[in-house]
């Protein structure tokens, strides 16, 4: 009954989504109406507003980190273990991709997950981002990168810890990220991918988002 309480919370942590509540609260255009129309912070920054973006991610990225640190230092005190953080781990990640306060259209789960994989341990965490950035410095295709540090996550936990159910947790995100980005994949090939910081004119405040086919 704790797991199943500690993993309802954890997805109501990861429905906030920051890309549509940092684009309103500073004036901008709904993120899900311009460019991919994905609510996260590479989208975010192509409206132009590099603060708007970088607060978006930090905003995605501590609710993953904040949920999975509960659930492994204050968890216990509830008598939580591992599985509740394997649990928490992928509520939160799911929220994001689905939350329950935008109609369960989310964002494709790469800062969240950074957030999340920090908490589980700092060296998987930095190891993951670490890959991301470089695969994003030297190609700047933000999808590519994403894909590239989904395919090592689970490696890095399973090198670093073992077989472990957190790991468990870790390839299921890692699963849903590159699913998320399966669009993605098909312009990488097409050469139709759009690079990081390329700008696509934003629809004016308050323009509703279309429908997103799944």
């Amino acid at each position: 009954m704790e797991i199943l309480v500690a993993a309802v919370l954890a997805y109501l942590i990861g429905s906030i989504s920051f890309a549509v509540v940092v684009s309103a609260a500073m004036g901008l255009a709904d993120p899900r109406s311009y460019g991919s129309k994905n609510p996260g912070a590479t989208n975010v920054l192509r409206s132009g507003n590099k603060v708007a973006a970088v607060l978006t991610l930090a905003g995605d990225a501590f609710k993953g980190w904040l949920a999975v640190w509960l659930a492994a230092h204050v968890g216990p005190r509830y008598g939580l273990d591992d599985n509740a953080v394997a649990a928490v781990a992928l509520a939160v990640f799911l929220g994001h991709l689905y939350p329950v306060f935008f109609r369960f259209k989310g964002g494709k789960g790469v800062a969240t997950a950074a957030g999340v994989l920090l908490a589980i341990n700092p060296v998987l965490g930095l190891a993951t981002v670490l890959t991301w950035l470089i695969v994003a410095f030297f190609f700047r295709y933000s999808s590519l990168a994403a894909l590239v540090a989904a395919v090592f996550a689970p490696l890095f936990d399973v090198f670093l810890f073992g077989p472990n159910v957190v790991a468990w947790a870790v390839f299921a995100m890692s699963a849903l990220l590159i699913w998320r980005h399966r669009g993605n994949i098909g312009k990488l090939i097409a050469g139709k991918e759009s690079r990081i910081g390329e700008k696509k004119t934003p629809a004016a405040p308050g323009s509703h988002a279309h429908p997103r086919k799944h």
